[in-house]
Order: C-alpha cells, then sequence, then structure tokens
C-alpha cells in the first residue's frame, strides 16, 4: 500500500433500488477506509441519462444511512475539496480529457450513424463473426482514423454526431494486479475501441470513472466482479493520461450467488423464494410494482450488516456476530474471496434474532408498543387497563423474545397477554382432554383463590401440590393449563405468564375455559 492517505469511493448509478450486492460493495469500502484511517466518498455516476430513474438516488443515500455506512463526503452527505459529485454536474470535466487523448493519439472521433454499425453488425454476422469495434473493424468505418483531417475538421463544425472512441493498440499484454485475484492479463486482441463521449456531450462511465478517481485522489477501487472486464481499459487509460503513477489499486469483489449458489442473486429469486434482495422498500415509478426491503421486514441495520458482511469475507477465527468497530478493526482486503458467496435467508434471520435478543425489554417494548395499541384499537372495546402500561409491554417483550425473530412477530407470539384466548388447539385438546383434567382444573382454581400472592415461584408449588390432590402427574396437565391461558400449545415460560397475567385474569380464563370445554 503505498504512503498516500487511504480514498474510496462507492460510485452507483441510480438506476433503480440498490440491490444487496451493491451494499456490500458499499461496506467492503468503508470498512476498507475506516480500518487504515481513510476517506470514504459517495459519488454518483449518472451519465447515463437514458436509464436514470427518479428516486433512485434518495433510495441509495436513504439506505446508507439506515446501515451506517456513512461518508465522510459525497452526495447527500456534504462537499468536500473535490466537489460536485454527481457526474452530471461534472460534465465540463470530461471534455478536456477525451481532447487531450486525441490529441495524443491514444483516442479518435468516430461519425458512424446507428445504422451503419447496425449494417456491419449484420454483415459480420452473416459471415459468422462477432462485430466487435477494434484495430481490424476501425479501418472499414467513418471515424478520423480513415477519414482526412479536414474532413473531420468540417464534420465537427456542420455539428455532425460523433463519439470519442479509445484507440486500442494491437497485440499487447495488459496487466492488472488486483489484491484479491493477483495478475490479471489480458492481451488488447481480446479488447475493442470502448466510447468514452457520447454523442449528447456526456462521458461514458469509463472515461467519467478513471478521470473522477484521478482527480477525487482514489488510491484504491473496491467493486463488484463485473467491473473486472473493464478493468484493463481503465489501466490503460491511466497510462495514456500520464497517471499510471497514481493509479489506484483495484479489488474486483465476488459475486453474491442465489441460495442454491447455481447464478447471480437477483430480484426474481428473492421474490420465488420470500426474502427481500433491496435494504429498503422500493416502489416503482413507472410501474408502482413494490419490492420489499430488509428495513421494513423487520430486520435490525446490524443484523443486515453482519449477514452481508460474511459474504465473500472470512474473519481470522469463529467469530459470527460483530459490532461494526469490530468489523473495522479486522477486516482486510486479503481474507476476501475469489469465489461467488452464496446467499442463505434462513442465516440472516438468525442474525436478526440474535440481535433482538440482545435489545433491552425497555427498547423492545418502545418497538411493540404501537403494535399492540393498534390490535387493541381494532380488536376489543374494554380491554384491561394494565395492558396498556409500557411496563406490562415491557414484561411481556421479556417472556416472548426468545420465540421471535422480529418485532413484528411479537403480536402472533404473544397477543394472549393482552386479548383471552377464544379458541384452544383443537389437537392438543383431544389427545389431552379427560376425566383426570376435569377433575383436575376445579382443584387448581380453588388453590389459586387462596393464594395471598401470585409469584410464578409460588403458582407452580400450588399447580404441583392441586396434581397431587387430584391423583395425577403434574406432566399430564402442563400443556392444558397452558391452552386454557393462550389457546396455544406450545409459548413463553407457563408459570411466569400466569404471574404476569395476574390473579384474576388467569381464574377468569381458566373459568371461560372449562364452561367451554364440558
Amino acid at each position: 500500500m503505498s504512503d498516500r492517505r487511504v480514498r474510496v469511493r462507492f460510485a452507483p448509478s441510480p438506476t433503480g433500488p440498490l440491490h444487496i450486492g451493491g451494499v456490500r460493495t458499499a461496506l467492503y469500502n468503508y470498512l476498507f477506509a475506516k480500518k487504515h484511517g481513510g476517506d470514504f466518498i459517495l459519488r454518483i455516476e449518472d451519465t447515463d441519462q437514458n436509464r436514470f430513474v427518479p428516486g433512485a438516488e434518495e433510495y441509495i443515500i436513504e439506505a446508507l444511512k439506515w446501515c451506517g455506512i456513512v461518508p465522510n463526503e459525497g452526495v447527500g452527505f456534504g462537499d468536500g475539496p473535490h466537489a460536485p459529485y454527481r457526474q452530471s454536474e461534472r460534465k465540463e470535466i470530461y471534455r478536456a480529457y477525451a481532447d487531450q487523448l486525441i490529441k495524443s493519439g491514444h483516442a479518435y472521433y468516430a461519425f458512424d450513424s446507428e445504422a451503419e454499425l447496425d449494417d456491419m453488425r449484420k454483415r459480420m454476422e452473416a459471415a459468422k463473426m462477432s462485430f466487435s469495434y477494434n484495430g481490424i473493424t476501425r479501418q472499414n468505418m467513418k471515424n478520423s482514423l480513415t477519414l482526412s483531417q479536414d474532413e473531420t475538421d468540417k464534420r465537427i463544425a456542420a455539428g455532425e454526431n460523433y463519439v470519442v472512441r479509445i484507440k486500442i493498440p494491437r497485440n499487447e499484454e495488459v496487466r492488472v494486479k488486483d489484491i484479491i485475484r493477483g495478475w490479471v492479463v489480458v492481451n488488447t486482441t481480446q479488447m475493442d475501441d470502448k466510447v468514452l463521449f457520447k454523442s449528447d456531450g456526456m462521458p461514458t462511465y469509463h472515461l467519467a470513472n478513471v478521470v473522477d478517481d484521478y482527480l477525487m485522489k482514489t488510491t484504491h477501487v473496491i467493486r463488484g466482479e463485473e467491473w473486472l472486464p473493464s478493468a484493463p481499459l481503465h489501466v490503460l487509460l491511466y497510462r495514456y493520461l500520464g497517471w499510471e503513477d497514481v493509479m489506484p489499486e483495484f479489488a474486483h469483489l465476488p459475486l453474491l450467488l442465489k441460495p442454491d449458489g447455481n447464478g447471480k442473486l437477483s430480484k426474481r429469486d428473492g421474490d420465488r423464494l420470500g426474502f427481500p434482495v433491496f435494504p429498503l422498500n422500493w416502489v416503482d415509478p413507472v410501474t408502482k410494482e413494490e419490492s420489499s426491503g430488509y428495513r421494513e421486514r423487520g430486520y435490525s441495520p446490524e443484523a443486515f450488516i453482519n449477514m452481508l458482511v460474511l459474504l465473500g469475507w472470512h474473519p481470522s477465527g469463529n467469530q459470527e456476530v460483530f459490532t461494526m468497530e469490530e468489523l473495522i478493526d479486522q477486516f482486510s482486503l486479503e481474507r476476501v474471496s475469489k469465489s461467488g458467496a452464496k446467499f442463505d435467508p434462513e442465516k440472516t434471520k438468525w442474525f436478526n434474532q440474535h440481535y433482538l435478543r440482545m435489545k433491552s425489554d425497555e427498547e423492545l417494548a418502545k418497538e411493540f408498543e404501537p403494535i399492540v395499541k393498534a390490535n387493541l384499537a381494532n380488536s376489543i372495546p374494554h380491554v384491561r387497563d394494565e395492558i396498556r402500561n409500557p411496563k406490562y409491554i415491557e414484561q411481556v417483550c421479556h417472556l416472548i423474545k426468545e420465540k421471535a425473530y422480529f418485532i413484528n412477530e411479537f403480536w402472533s407470539i404473544g397477543s394472549y397477554f393482552f386479548i383471552a384466548p377464544t379458541e384452544y388447539d383443537a389437537e392438543l385438546i383431544k389427545k389431552k382432554w379427560n376425566d383426570n383434567s376435569r377433575k383436575f382444573f376445579p382443584v387448581l382454581m380453588e388453590n389459586l383463590k387462596s393464594m395471598n400472592g401470585f409469584a410464578h415461584t409460588e403458582i407452580e408449588q400450588v399447580f404441583k401440590s392441586a396434581a397431587e390432590q387430584a391423583g395425577i402427574k403434574a406432566g399430564e396437565v402442563m400443556q392444558l393449563f397452558r391452552v386454557l391461558l393462550s389457546g396455544l400449545a406450545t409459548g413463553s415460560a407457563l408459570f411466569e405468564t400466569a404471574e404476569l397475567l395476574g390473579k384474576e385474569e388467569v381464574i377468569k380464563r381458566l373459568e371461560a375455559g372449562l364452561v367451554k370445554l364440558n
């Protein structure tokens, strides 16, 4: 690594919602910058105006904020010394570098129309050859290499449409050193004369990205594997512009794969298998189709980040759960894999459950309280005053959080703490309800009524004593006790549940259950 201050950038295009693969790229850039005391920049690469999608830029900014991946400078995060950070606002900068490449003989004007390019493509296809604008085919096209200087000047002066293409040399090896993959060597016979500057006056990704990385003093380009084929072209641009000595180091991240490992993870996979592939909800501005996000599904940003960082990066030990500070301390590009990483939606849920359990009951109650109020407002006209108490909701959270992956599951798991059941687990009743239970529960109710306190340890003792009085084993009727209190065969700790419901409510529920079952 050079002695220059580390500066990295995340440079998405505003063409739609930010895929989790893009979030991972941003995360790795962020961790690398923070690890080395450097800067992390957000740059918006909107040179392709035809693919611009309204709202996409705002989505990117909001997603990074939710994830806790906060740039030092960039669009939406404050200007630094290299503003502006939106490429459409830097339009005038790129022209000079395109002109410099033309003057040095490393680029040229091409006047071919779409129809002429299509015609050449069809002719080559007819000859069983694939079309590529390169060192061979350029000789038969309409460009400043085949036209005279006068003809070229006249066409430009007349306002004829043209693009600027890089002039790829014949039969040279271009070497790219990648931190993750080692040396990548490509012969220029496999490369084509890419467009650097378009007829609409905007640069293409290739020119704008290299110029901006140079001007913004980028030291490391950390991006997805899909950009690896472009790296040799970018190396040539650094060389031709005279910037080879400050060329950034490259690291191309592995693909995120479908859960079965067969191909790149896509939105369709998420739709098909029932998990999000975007950090936040997204509504397509044209089709109005809605795609779900991790935030709205109830995932915490910490769980999302923990899941994402391990898709390609392997820590040195067996640790799986990390704070952001621990990730910054331990992260290194050398421990990023070359091969694709399989996405595991169940692992993401596991991380979320872990972080949910780490939250205090008070934190959980603040998130759960609006859900409780909404359900109580719609489902029952009169409820006990105490169950609206935040302290009561905290105690409910304490009892049910071990069973949940998400806060939004709390109501379905623990609604019985707020509303008495009207239906009971039919299978369990069929299996367990018998003469012994009919005999046991009246005894239990009388014993509960005579209790002074109502602590769970005392309730358990009373329960066991009532079983002895009825001449049965406590285990025979324990699940039935749960069903009469909650309607469910499984749930939170039984006697703690009874304690929280309170003596009056427990007896009321037992009485109602006995009426219904007898």
